[in-house]
């Protein structure tokens, strides 16, 4: 099965390293040269946005999925090609997840976190089998993954961290593991 819909999930604020901003719009840029769709919250600000402008900058269909009470918090995206305005958090997570092939993690918040664990918690129930890839900018996940890695060490965890989530330090190499899949 080839890639044909990526969720990003990242955060809403740019971060304090422009690092962080410079990779999630070239990775919206490699999605479109690549022809695969993105899946994201769909807000204009931050990550989020820089993501899904730099997707449409590269003509593929843009899909934003936004809960009613994030809607002037992350300043719903006017330009994109679909925006999906759903009841909650919740439907938010379910229908990106049912929209997707794929999902990346670039830098966020406590929002960007959840939505990670969920896939992975998910993916682990066999509820779905999408890839995950953790795009680990500048480091910016390093101590996240040295602690899903005490996890499994203290036998937390059905199955090795690297089993379900795949990690990565740039935009160009998430996108040459999205293409191989």
């Amino acid at each position: 099965m080839s890639i044909q819909s990526v969720a990003v999930f990242c955060g809403s604020k740019d971060g304090n390293d422009p690092q962080f901003l410079i990779e999630a719009t070239a990775f919206g840029k490699l999605l479109g040269t690549a022809g695969m769709n993105l899946v994201y919250g769909g807000g204009n600000k931050g990550l989020m946005g820089a993501v899904a402008n730099g997707a449409m900058a590269a003509g593929v269909k843009v899909i934003g999925v936004i809960p009613e009470l994030l809607i002037a918090w992350e300043h719903q995206h006017e330009g994109i090609t679909e925006l999906h305005v759903v009841a909650d958090m919740h439907v938010r997570k379910k229908m990106m997840y049912e929209i997707c092939d794929a999902a990346i993690i670039l830098p966020g918040g406590n929002g960007t976190l959840d939505e990670l664990f969920e896939m992975l918690t998910w993916n682990t129930l066999k509820i779905h089998d999408k890839k995950i890839i953790l795009l680990n900018c500048n480091g910016f996940y390093d101590h996240l993954v040295a602690h899903m890695q005490m996890m499994q060490a203290q036998g937390f965890l059905y199955e090795s961290v690297e089993h379900r989530l795949m990690v990565v330090s740039t935009a160009k190499e998430a996108m040459s593991l999205l293409q191989s899949f």
